[in-house]
């Protein structure tokens, strides 16, 4: 059975017809002024989801978060969660953490306080809120730390401190806005596992506000991309990375190479693309397109064969040049200038150690590609 890509668990409620969603925004708009943030969005969220709204600066995905959470009132349409309306209901009456970038911890209290912060503001029992923030601690690998204070920590456990706070009150969802941002790169990858295993562990519902993609596929069960207060595309990682909707989502998730053209001919799920930049494209991912039709065919970097002699194959082969080359350690990035002028991006994993004759600068090389490692996008 072929897959777009691996999954990382079974859990998948939005194929289940009868499954309800756990939130519901319904036609929701939000307008500041004569700006409108969201536009008329709707979008269903499962119990149990790992969901992120992944998008570029001012795309509105925390305006959606913070309607959520109670700190904006929607312009118009309805929210639910678990099926009650939000509407009129406070932030603090909804069963929604948020947890933000700063993390907002308390400055003059410890770890163990800043935990039970919120459980004492419940009234919980002096008994209980010990026990609850010894198994938060011990839930994020803290335990050690509880006398200290926020300054003596380092900010992968800020991090973890300001999770199980927001965790200890066991809500029913938490909204998470940039919540790793502030961390360097290696502490960021590790800490993204130890969200996903958390999540899983608890059994909450996790929505997640980010603009790093990697951050995105890394961690979630589903993503929605957003562009200018609007969804453009709601799937799983591998959904999203190899069948992309459109133009702006290909170019939005990842690398990509984009080549315009016309469709000349149709067989079957055949379709050739006469390209702009003097060469056939033969791709079997061309669905509801015609010959004459305009498009684009998208295919990533690591897609692309780079080779010294031209491949036998007649179509999806083109002359280029070695225009950059940068070693990565675990791949090797080839920018080609064509002779059209565009610049094509190849990827090549580095195996082995060593590599007998190296491809180099200024080299006349050859890129290709199979017909189903690509697809015809119409926008």
């Amino acid at each position: 059975m072929k897959s777009l890509g691996n999954v990382r668990r079974s859990f998948a409620p939005w194929a289940d017809g009868n499954a309800k969603p756990y939130i519901a925004f319904d036609n929701v708009t939000k307008r500041f002024g004569d700006f409108t943030a969201v536009d008329d969005l709707t979008l269903h969220v499962y119990e149990r989801e790992f969901f992120s709204l992944l998008g570029p600066s001012g795309c509105g995905k925390t305006t959606l978060l913070r309607m959520l959470a109670g700190f904006e009132e929607p312009t118009s349409g309805d929210i639910h969660l678990d099926g009650q309306p939000l509407k009129g209901v406070p932030p603090h009456k909804r069963p929604v953490n948020m947890m933000f970038q700063s993390y907002a911890l308390f400055p003059h209290l410890s770890v163990a306080d800043n935990v039970a912060f919120g459980l004492k503001q419940e009234g919980m029992e002096k008994g209980a809120i010990a026990e609850r923030v010894n198994q938060m601690l011990k839930l994020v690998k803290l335990e050690q730390f509880a006398k200290r204070k926020p300054h003596q920590l380092s900010g992968g456990q800020r991090q973890r401190v300001a999770l199980a706070r927001s965790v200890a009150k066991r809500p029913k969802l938490l909204l998470l806005d940039e919540p790793l941002g502030a961390l360097d790169k290696k502490l960021r990858e590790e800490t993204q596992f130890e969200l996903m295993d958390l999540q899983v562990e608890l059994g909450l519902t996790f929505m997640i506000v980010t603009h790093d993609q990697e951050e995105a596929m890394t961690m979630s069960d589903r993503i929605a991309v957003m562009d200018a207060g609007i969804i453009v595309q709601v799937g799983t990682p591998a959904e999203i990375y190899e069948a992309p909707a459109t133009r702006y989502v290909a170019d939005f998730i990842g690398n990509v190479n984009m080549f315009e053209g016309r469709v000349t001919a149709r067989q079957g799920s055949l379709a050739d693309l006469d390209a702009e930049d003097g060469f056939t494209i033969r791709t079997n991912a061309a669905d509801g397109f015609r010959a004459g039709d305009h498009g684009w065919f998208a295919i990533r970097p690591e897609k692309v064969d780079v080779t010294r002699g031209r491949p036998e194959h007649e179509h999806n082969a083109v002359e280029g040049e070695v225009w950059d080359i940068a070693y990565l350690g675990g791949i090797t990035v080839f920018n080609v200038r064509l002779d059209s002028g565009k610049v094509v991006k190849a990827t090549v994993l580095n195996s082995e150690r060593t590599v007998e004759d190296p491809i180099g600068y200024e080299e006349r090389v050859w890129l290709s590609f199979e017909p189903d490692c690509g697809l015809l996008l119409a926008r």
